[in-house]
């Protein structure tokens, strides 16, 4: 059983204790069912904005802790206030010791788009993404057959969250409907943990035109945004980078000016 199939067989034990305890209709009163969502394809078109998801992310399966003891009020703010485009919120806590509890933490310091990272299986893990304060919500296509997700996309819609649907193959693409506004490719195959932004470039012609694109994972260096950007991608996922420092926030901000002066500089040899 590879790591993958393991956060699975976790995912759906979890969700059905989370059903017993807090059962959909208790999750409707929720006061974000009544907030209207931010949009994340918005946030990530504006020319004011970096096109970075900024994520906050304290362990990995593959790399252990990476950041136990940081404040999601601190990092997140931070996050945005370096000129991220948007948020991504680890709530898996089996595996990447997150909660849902950080991702409202979050939403409560922020008025920005917000996407629940997570393993979503079941509809009522949407609920409970709409409850807790998310804009966007994470279908993984490794993870769901093509009718599996496109119910769930629809069910996203129906709540009018955004839908990010992950790739790591051609094959995977044939899983998009009309529900989907984002597709992220993961750079990070999710079987073994291997990375490569190789993945982004290569699948770029196959994603339709219409959809925003976002390179997700193994994103360290600002040359490489450069590069995906030239491509066409209008967003960059980055969690462990930063988050690997004793100030996320700042490496963010560093990261960013980064990306302004390599631009800037490229322009100017070109003028």
């Amino acid at each position: 059983m590879n790591i993958l199939d393991k956060i699975i067989a976790n995912k759906k034990s979890e969700v059905q204790k989370s059903k017993d305890l807090y059962p959909t209709k208790l999750l409707e009163k929720s006061i974000y069912f009544e907030s209207p969502v931010v949009s994340m394809k918005e946030y990530l078109l504006r020319p004011d904005k970096s096109g970075i998801i900024a994520e906050f992310k304290r362990k990995s399966p593959s790399k252990g802790a990476i950041n136990p003891y940081a404040s999601v009020e601190q990092v997140t703010i931070g996050y945005m206030q370096a000129g991220a485009s948007g948020l991504s919120v680890l709530t898996d806590q089996e595996f990447f010791s997150g909660k849902n509890e950080d991702l409202t933490e979050a939403r409560k310091f922020n008025f920005c788009p917000i996407l629940r990272k997570d393993f979503v299986i079941d509809e009522y893990q949407i609920f409970e993404a709409k409850s807790i304060g998310a804009d966007v919500i994470l279908l993984i296509a490794e993870c769901l057959e093509k009718e599996e997700l496109k119910s769930l996309a629809r069910q996203a819609k129906s709540l009018d969250l955004e839908v990010l649907m992950e790739v790591h193959s051609k094959e995977e693409l044939s899983k998009l409907n009309e529900f989907v506004d984002i597709v992220g490719v993961n750079n990070r195959n999710l079987k073994d943990f291997t990375v490569s932004i190789a993945t982004s470039i290569n699948l770029f012609e196959e994603i339709p035109k219409n959809l925003v694109k976002i390179s997700e994972s193994g994103i360290n260096d600002p040359n490489a945004i450069v590069k995906l950007r030239k491509v066409g991608f209008q967003g960059f996922l980055i969690g462990e980078y930063f988050m690997k420092t004793a100030q996320p926030a700042k490496t963010c901000q560093d990261f960013i000016k980064r990306i302004k002066y390599i631009e800037e500089t490229y322009k100017n040899a070109i003028a």
